[in-house]
């Protein structure tokens, strides 16, 4: 029988357009469960239903096609907030603003299309595809998401259970071992609607989360000194207004008097507070906001843009006080909003971004020595790649981030972004404090739970302590390297079995 029509004819399957519009409705249902809505059950659920739709899906295409369809219905409804970016306030213009956040979607869709492909041209039976083979691809296309094209993990499925039993995985294996998980869990849900195995499929995910809790509660790092005050500023300047030259000295004026009502031992500002090259400063500002640092028994961290002297500029943060000044340039540069990759340079005719061309950063940067502790800076989008993070650690023993979210709006990246942040510090069993210009100001402390947070589109000042921490957990030893290495070896012997048993005899 043609295999399209048995397909048809199979129980309970949807035709190839409903099937797709499911998938797509599945993926958009997806995003509640992040931040800010985090209904964290979410993702197991279309997890399943997703599940359910490639077993009945007749041809690998059909597959394909499903997984795409699933991931333009999560890319579009999930970071849909950068046509805001390109349009608002990269002035482009709208039509081109939304092919180009289309275009960006499918390209992402295509990681979905892939695992659905793949597994249903794998012919393992249901069970070992669904609780080993799925799960294992998935997280192999997170993790090729996380460095192709210098990556892009927004929306990894684990970042959704950061207040979950499962995040306790995070300190051994990373946020991808939580998508892992989150689809093995999901084929357990499928099971329970079988008629058989039901019984073994409660006890696994009773496993699963049983084990989950109590990797919650072991202290994978010991605290390092005494806790430091810090003080975090957030200025909430309009993004159209922060580049504005006729409102520099407002800006400047703005954040000196904030630093000045916050005293801490460290006092952060964001990325880019100051936003005017370091040469061009009058260094009687600097002196005064070390002196500010000083008067209060510490230091102060200043992001600005820094230009050497063949004219190339860094995305930097200054600290200033009473250590010495100490500088970290960003390393993990955004595509197309600061700087352009080889053959796009048309694009800057286009996009009306301000400094859209950094140089990227040292890789040898160390931690900052800041009031007894070794702070590790980074700026806004590196709090997204988890072995980069670790890459200073385990010497580090304070995280600090630094962002300008405002190119986004009032839309979900903002808390997409602290979530985010949530599992770097349970990645690395470090506390993290995040200083931004207008959401989300707060501090995380090593279990990833925010401790204090700024409401966002406020101005204010985040008063709080942080405790620095030493030690390593086996994410910040080892990396995402274990897991991948076993996600392949799982494709790996799972090919090479059904290879043998279709051999003839």
């Amino acid at each position: 029988m043609n295999p399209v029509a048995a397909g048809a004819m199979r129980p309970g399957a949807l035709r190839p357009a409903r099937a797709a519009l499911a998938a797509f409705a599945l993926g958009t249902a997806t995003v509640p469960g992040f931040a800010p809505a985090g209904f964290a059950v979410l993702p197991f659920l279309t997890a399943a239903g997703l599940l359910w739709l490639w077993q009945q899906a007749a041809t690998p295409r059909r597959a394909a096609a499903l997984g795409f369809a699933f991931g333009m219905g999560l890319f579009l409804a999930g970071v849909s907030w950068v046509y805001i970016s390109l349009h608002e306030f990269g002035a482009m213009p709208a039509p081109l603003a939304a092919v180009a956040t289309l275009l960006f979607c499918a390209f992402l869709a295509l990681y979905p299309a892939l695992v659905g492909y793949l597994q249903a041209r794998s012919r393992v039976p249901l069970a070992g595809r669904q609780l080993l083979l799925i799960p294992a691809l998935w997280m192999l296309s997170e993790w090729l998401r996380d460095w192709i094209f210098t990556g892009f993990p927004w929306l990894a499925l684990g970042y959704s259970q950061a207040d979950t039993p499962l995040a306790g995985y995070a300190a051994l294996a990373g946020v991808f071992a939580l998508s892992w998980l989150i689809w093995i869990s999901a084929a357990l849900l499928l099971a329970l609607l079988r008629s058989k195995g039901r019984m073994a499929a409660l006890a696994g995910l009773a496993l699963v989360f049983g084990a989950g809790y109590g990797l919650k509660q072991i202290e994978w790092t010991p605290p390092l000194g005494a806790p430091i005050t810090v003080s975090l500023l957030q200025g909430n300047i309009p993004q159209e207004m922060k580049w504005d030259e006729a409102r520099f000295a407002a800006t400047v004026q703005l954040y000196q008097r904030m630093a000045a009502d916050a005293p801490a031992q460290l006092t952060i500002l964001p990325e880019t507070a100051i936003p005017r090259f370091l040469d061009r400063l009058d260094p009687e500002l600097l002196r005064a906001l070390g002196q500010t640092a000083r008067a209060h028994g510490g230091d102060l961290l200043l992001g600005l843009p820094v230009r050497d002297a063949s004219g190339r500029y860094y995305n930097s943060v200054l600290s200033l006080g009473s250590a010495p000044t100490q500088r970290y340039d960003k390393i993990h540069l955004v595509p197309f909003g600061e700087f352009i990759p080889p053959g796009f340079g048309w694009v800057l005719a286009v996009l009306k971004i301000p400094l859209s061309d950094f140089t990227r950063g040292s890789l040898a940067q160390t931690p900052f020595v800041l009031a007894g502790q070794k702070v590790a800076v980074n700026i806004c989008y590196e709090d997204a790649f988890g072995e980069e993070i670790s890459r200073v650690l385990p010497e580090a023993t304070l995280l600090v981030n630094v962002s300008n979210i405002a190119w986004f709006g009032d839309s979900l990246a903002p808390p997409q972004h602290l979530q985010i942040a949530q599992l770097r510090a349970l990645e690395t069993g470090r506390t993290m404090l995040r200083a931004t210009n207008s959401g989300m100001t707060a501090i995380i402390d090593h279990r990833g739970r925010i401790t204090a947070a700024l409401a966002p589109f406020t101005r204010g000042v985040l008063n709080g302590v942080a405790q620095g921490r030493s030690g390593a957990t086996p994410y910040v030893r080892w990396g995402n390297a274990p897991l991948a290495a076993l996600a392949l070896l799982i494709c790996g012997l799972l090919a090479l079995r059904r290879r043998k048993a279709a051999a003839p005899a």
